[in-house]
């Protein structure tokens, strides 16, 4: 059975649904999610989860991404990008020099407001639905962190690209709207490539027709304990303790440190990512196939 993960780097114009709809069909199993959704005009890093590797997508949520980011000045949409309705056009007289002073205040924890087209939910209304209704409503700003935020260079007199490192949570058509504004001239995404997510990153990263065009291609699949590889590994002794682990209950392990750990049983199977707190070994979330 099909049970790893895969780094996809999602083709322009493609939903993440449509991924993992793609792959369902090649590798023919329905238990697949992804985690961090890519929108259409976006390209790069989807690590998408397969098989019993879906129980993993929870731990990715939390991870940082990276992005390099394509800021147009001088336009303002109802969308933050460029695929959306032009609201604004301004002359732009912006130096490379004075973008990346406004930059700074980007930087570290700030607050964001959620675009208008986005999943956000309010009054268990996604946003996004509103706005397709031509409805705009208040939104309550969110603590998000940007790590790194790096000019890396200017295309044209209006045109730059960003390198940006962030937490969960943070819209890069936002921050590219809010810029806009610090400059007095507006702003709007017009190309974003995510190039780390979850932990991976480009290099990891296999396109949809490499996907297709091979002949076995559950064996492109990376083991879903890689995605724990920065986790210390803890091997039971005997199967006994991995029958106890298969079951739910707890176990006994002596002489290892209090914390979590990837458990494997004494043949070499990865059974559970584990807590153990004084002696005692807790499963988190099991990965055995039952």
């Amino acid at each position: 059975m099909a049970n790893g993960i895969l780094v996809i780097d999602k083709p322009q114009d493609w939903t993440s649904h449509d991924v993992v709809a793609k792959l369902r069909g090649i590798l023919h199993e329905k238990r697949i999610g992804h985690a961090g959704t890519l929108d259409p005009m976006a390209t790069g890093v989807l690590p998408v989860f397969v098989g019993r590797a879906t129980r993993a997508v929870e731990f990715a949520a939390d991870r940082e991404k990276e992005y390099v980011a394509g800021l147009r000045l001088g336009i303002v949409t109802d969308t933050q990008d460029i695929t959306g309705t032009i609201r604004e056009t301004h002359d732009v007289h912006v130096s490379r020099e004075a973008l990346d002073s406004v930059l700074n205040r980007f930087r570290g924890e700030i607050q964001q407001i959620p675009p208008m087209y986005s999943a956000v939910k309010k009054n268990g209304k996604k946003l996004y639905e509103l706005a397709r209704r031509g409805e705009e409503i208040e939104r309550e700003p969110r603590p998000i962190t940007v790590f790194e935020l790096e000019l890396v260079e200017q295309n044209a007199e209006t045109d730059f690209i960003l390198r940006v490192l962030c937490s969960k949570g943070t819209y890069v058509r936002t921050l590219c709207h809010d810029i806009g504004r610090a400059l007095g001239c507006g702003g709007t995404l017009y190309s974003l490539r995510r190039t780390k997510s979850a932990g991976f990153d480009l290099s990891q990263s296999l396109t949809m027709e490499r996907i297709a065009e091979e002949s076995d291609p559950i064996s492109l699949l990376l083991p879903v304990d890689a995605y724990f590889s920065d986790t210390p590994a803890l091997s039971l002794e005997n199967t006994e303790k991995e029958q106890k682990i298969r079951n739910g209950s707890a176990v006994q392990v002596a002489g290892q440190t209090d914390g979590i750990y990837r458990v494997y049983g004494p043949g070499g199977d990865f059974l559970a990512l584990s807590r153990l707190e004084q002696g005692r070994l807790i499963t988190i979330k099991s990965f055995f196939e039952v």
